[in-house]
C-alpha cells in the first residue's frame, strides 16, 4: 500500500521510461511520502505484442473483411506472426540476441508493406553490425503489425503517442469528451486491465498522471475516468509538459470530472501541497495550493495562495527508477541514422544539469514559462552524485542529460568531476552552437564519456538567426561542428523551415548551407520541421512585429500551437518533401554534387551562397589567442623521460625525450632539460584529480620566473604538439 500511484499513461518511449515519475518520485522519497510509480505504456504494448495479444487483434476480423492487401497479407501469414511474436520481443529487449542471426537470414520473419524500403535502405545498413541490422528488421515487422492494428482495430494506435490529434490543438474540449464517452477501444482494454491491477496492489490516496504530450493526453483522461467509475474514493491529478504548454487557459468545466487537481510548472510543491490537502482537508480547512486549478463552488480556480518557494533544484532528490521495469523495454531502430537511434535504442537514465535555458531568447521558443525562463544550474559535485546513485540503482551507464541546452562551463565541471572519479560513463545532451565550444572542451567533453550533442541550427541564415535572436551565425555553428566532429563527438542539428518573413531565397539558401556541413563531414545528423507559432513565444504573444496574423478562436480547453497566415503569402509546406528527401541523402554521404533543384518538383531560385562558403568558415583559426583566464589542464598523467645531450660543432646542449603513451597511439617531443623538467611538474600538479586548475596567466609568471617568454614556448611546435594531440587543454 502506498500513497501515491505516478502513472505515465501511454504513449511515449519503448527503449526507456519518460523521466517525469522517476523525478517525482525521487522528490518524495525526501519528504518521506511513499509512492509507486509505472509506466502503463511499456506495460500495455508488451500485453499487445505478445502471443495471445496477437490472437486477439487477429480474431478482430475475418480476410473478406479486409480491405487492402496490405491487411490481407498479415492476416493470411496470422499464424507466423502469432509463433514469432514472443522471441522478437525477448530479442529487442537485449535476451536473446542469438536470434539476431535468424532475423538477418530473411527467411524468418514474415515480411509485408514496410519491408519494402528494404531496396532502398540496403546501402545505409550495408556496414551496420548484425545486431543493428536485426532490430531494424524487427522494427519493421512491429511496424507491420501497428499498420494492421490502425487499419482495422484501433484507428488512434500509435508507438510513441495515442489518439494524438484529440490533444494537438484543442481549443475545445468537446472530441475528446466525446470520444470518452463511447466505448473504450481495444487498446483502452489492456490499459484499463492493468490499472485496475496496479490500483489493488498499491490502493492509494492520489493518483497523479503526468501527460507530457498530446499522445498520451486521451489514455490519461480515460484512466482517470476509469478510477472515477469505479474507485471515487481515490483523488486524481494532471501534471506535465501537456498541461504545462496547453492548460494554461482552461475554461471547460467539464475536465474536472475526470480530474480533482491540474498543476502547472515544476510538479514537486504543486504536489506537496495537493497530497497535504487530501491528508489533513478535515483538520485544517485554510488549505493552500501552487500552481493548481481545481473546481470550487462548481467553478474552476486556479489557487496559487502558499507563500512557500518552489524547491531548489539541488533539494528535488535524485531520479528513482524503483518500481519500473527496466529490463522490459525494448530498442528499435527506425531508421539508419546514428543519432536517431540514441532516442529509440537503449535505455538511458535521464538528467538534468540546469532548470531552464541559460540563454532564454530564441522567439520561436516558449520563453515565458517558468521551465524555460527560470534558470538554475546544478553542482557538477551534485549531478555526478546523482549519476552514481542511478548507476547503482539501475545497472546502467548510459545518460541522457535532457536540458533546453546544457550550459557549455557547467558541462566543463561535470566532465573533470567524471574523470576525477575514474567513472565510465556514456552521456548526451542539447547544446546551443556558441564559440565556448572550443576544440580542448571538446576533446574534454569526449573523454569524459560525451558521444553525441544535438542543437537547434534552426534556419541556416544569418539574417533570420539574428531575427530568431539565436545568438549564433552560421559562421560559428561550422566551427563548433567542426570541433565536435574532430574530438569524436556526433552532432545532429534541428533545421527549420516557413520562419516568419523567410523567403524563397532564404530557404533555398539554407539548404545549401546544410549540404555544404554535411558535405564537409562536420555534420551527421539533422531533423527538418516547419516553423510552429505557439501562444507563449515572443512570436505568438506580438505577431504583428514577426510579419503574421494570427487566427484567432475561443480556448475552453488546450492553448499553444496557433493557426497563422504569413504576410509573404509564401507556401512554406511545399519544401517539406524536397528538403527532407535531400538530408536524408545528405545524411548517408551521398548526392552532394546533385543540383537542389532536382529535390523538388517546382521552379527554385538558384543559391546565392558560394560554394566553397562552409569551407572557407572552418578554414579560418586563429590558433595563436592567448587567454590569460583559462584553466590549463594535463589529460596525460605519466610521461617516460629519457635524457640524452645533443653536440653540434664541439658545442652541448641537455635535452629531455618526453613520451605519452595515449590509448590510440604514442606522442614524443623533446624540450631543453630544464624546461622538460619544470613541463613535468607542471604537468603533475594540474592533471585531472587536481580541484584548482592553474589558469594560463598564472603559468606565464611561473615560467618567465625560470626562462624566457612564456609565449614563444606556449606556441612553439613541442607544445603545440601536446595541444593537438589532446595533452594539453586549456578551457
Amino acid at each position: 500500500m502506498k500513497e501515491i500511484l505516478l502513472i505515465t499513461p501511454p504513449f511515449t518511449q519503448l527503449n526507456t521510461p519518460y523521466p517525469a515519475t522517476a523525478y517525482i518520485k525521487g522528490f518524495l522519497n525526501t519528504k518521506q511520502i511513499s509512492s509507486y510509480q509505472i509506466d502503463l505504456g511499456i506495460e500495455v504494448i508488451l500485453k499487445l505484442f505478445s502471443k495471445e495479444g496477437f490472437q486477439r487483434i487477429f480474431e478482430k476480423n475475418k480476410f473478406e473483411n479486409l480491405t487492402s492487401e496490405n491487411s490481407q497479407r498479415i492476416y493470411t501469414l496470422r499464424q507466423e506472426y502469432i509463433k514469432t511474436i514472443d522471441q522478437v520481443i525477448l530479442f529487442l529487449q537485449g535476451k536473446n540476441p542469438t536470434l539476431a542471426r535468424q532475423i538477418c537470414s530473411m527467411n524468418f520473419l514474415p515480411e509485408a508493406s514496410r519491408f519494402n524500403q528494404l531496396d532502398d535502405m540496403e546501402f545505409a545498413f550495408g556496414n551496420m553490425g548484425l545486431q543493428d541490422k536485426a532490430k531494424h528488421l524487427a522494427t519493421l515487422y512491429l511496424e507491420d503489425i501497428s499498420d494492421y492494428i490502425i487499419e482495422n482495430v484501433d484507428s488512434d494506435f500509435g508507438f510513441s503517442r495515442y489518439a494524438e490529434r484529440l490533444g494537438k490543438s484543442a481549443n475545445s474540449f468537446d472530441e475528446l469528451y466525446s470520444k470518452l464517452l463511447d466505448t473504450p477501444t481495444f487498446t483502452d482494454y489492456y490499459t484499463l486491465k492493468i490499472l485496475q491491477e496496479k490500483i489493488e496492489l498499491v490502493q492509494p490516496k492520489l493518483v497523479c498522471f503526468s501527460i507530457p504530450f498530446p499522445g498520451n493526453l486521451y489514455a490519461a483522461f480515460r484512466s482517470a475516468k476509469f478510477i472515477k467509475e469505479n474507485y471515487p474514493h481515490i483523488k486524481t491529478a494532471m501534471g506535465g509538459g501537456f498541461p504545462n504548454t496547453e492548460l494554461r487557459d482552461l475554461k471547460d468545466k467539464r475536465v474536472f470530472e475526470f480530474f480533482d487537481f491540474i498543476t502547472l510548472d515544476d510538479g514537486e510543491l504543486p504536489l506537496e501541497l495537493v497530497y497535504e490537502s487530501i491528508c489533513n482537508s478535515e483538520k485544517n480547512p485554510e488549505i493552500h495550493f501552487k500552481r493548481t486549478f481545481l473546481i470550487e463552488k462548481e467553478e474552476i480556480v486556479y489557487k496559487n495562495n502558499t507563500n512557500r518557494h518552489d524547491y531548489k533544484q539541488s533539494q528535488t532528490g535524485t531520479p528513482d527508477y524503483t518500481d519500473l521495469h527496466l529490463d522490459d523495454y525494448i530498442s528499435v531502430i527506425e531508421i539508419a541514422n546514428p543519432m536517431h537511434s540514441l532516442w529509440s535504442d537503449g535505455r538511458w537514465n535521464k538528467l538534468t544539469m540546469a532548470h531552464g535555458c541559460y540563454w532564454g531568447k530564441c522567439t520561436f521558443c516558449d520563453i515565458s514559462l517558468d521551465y524555460i525562463k527560470i534558470y538554475e544550474p546544478v553542482s557538477a559535485k551534485i549531478l555526478v552524485d546523482r549519476m552514481e546513485e542511478l548507476i547503482a540503482q539501475t545497472g546502467e551507464t548510459g545518460f541522457h542529460f535532457v536540458d533546453e541546452a546544457a550550459p557549455p562551463a557547467l558541462m566543463r565541471e561535470v566532465a573533470l568531476e567524471i574523470l576525477r572519479r575514474n567513472l565510465v560513463v556514456t552521456w548526451w545532451t542539447n547544446i546551443r552552437f556558441e564559440k565556448s565550444f572550443t576544440q580542448d572542451l571538446c576533446f574534454l567533453l569526449k573523454i569524459s564519456g560525451c558521444v553525441a550533442v544535438s542543437g537547434g541550427l534552426e534556419v541556416a541564415s544569418d539574417r533570420l538567426l539574428k531575427l530568431i535572436d539565436k545568438g549564433v551565425s552560421v559562421d560559428q555553428v561550422a566551427k563548433v561542428t567542426r570541433n565536435f566532429t574532430e574530438a569524436g563527438i556526433m552532432v545532429h542539428a534541428y533545421l527549420m523551415y516557413g520562419y516568419p518573413t523567410q523567403t524563397v531565397q532564404e530557404t533555398v539558401d539554407s539548404l545549401e548551407m546544410v549540404r555544404q556541413l554535411f558535405e564537409m563531414g562536420i555534420l551527421q545528423s539533422g531533423f527538418w520541421h516547419q516553423f510552429a507559432m505557439t501562444a507563449h513565444s515572443p512570436v505568438g504573444q506580438n505577431p504583428e512585429e514577426f510579419g503574421v496574423i494570427p487566427i484567432k478562436q475561443e480556448i475552453k480547453f488546450a492553448n499553444n500551437d496557433i493557426d497563422f497566415k504569413d504576410k509573404t503569402g509564401i507556401d512554406h509546406h511545399k519544401f517539406s518533401f524536397g528538403l527532407k528527401k535531400s538530408l536524408f541523402n545528405y545524411m548517408h554521404g551521398i548526392n552532394f554534387e546533385i543540383p537542389l533543384q532536382q529535390w523538388f518538383d517546382f521552379k527554385i531560385p538558384k543559391t546565392t551562397i558560394h560554394p566553397n562558403y562552409i569551407h572557407d568558415c572552418i578554414l579560418e583559426e586563429n590558433l595563436f589567442t592567448f587567454k590569460p583566464n583559462s584553466k590549463v589542464i594535463f589529460s596525460v598523467k605519466n610521461a617516460a623521460v629519457d635524457n640524452y645531450v645533443k653536440t653540434k660543432k664541439q658545442k652541448s646542449w641537455f635535452y629531455s625525450k618526453i613520451t605519452f603513451h595515449l590509448k590510440t597511439n604514442i606522442v614524443s617531443i623533446d624540450l631543453e632539460q630544464e624546461k622538460a623538467e619544470w613541463l613535468i611538474q607542471i604537468l603533475e600538479k594540474n592533471s585531472f584529480e587536481n580541484t584548482k586548475l592553474t589558469t594560463l596567466g598564472q603559468l606565464k609568471i611561473q615560467y618567465e620566473e625560470y626562462f624566457d617568454d612564456f609565449e614563444l614556448f606556449w606556441f612553439s611546435k613541442p607544445v603545440q604538439q601536446l595541444k593537438q594531440n589532446g595533452i594539453i587543454l586549456s578551457l
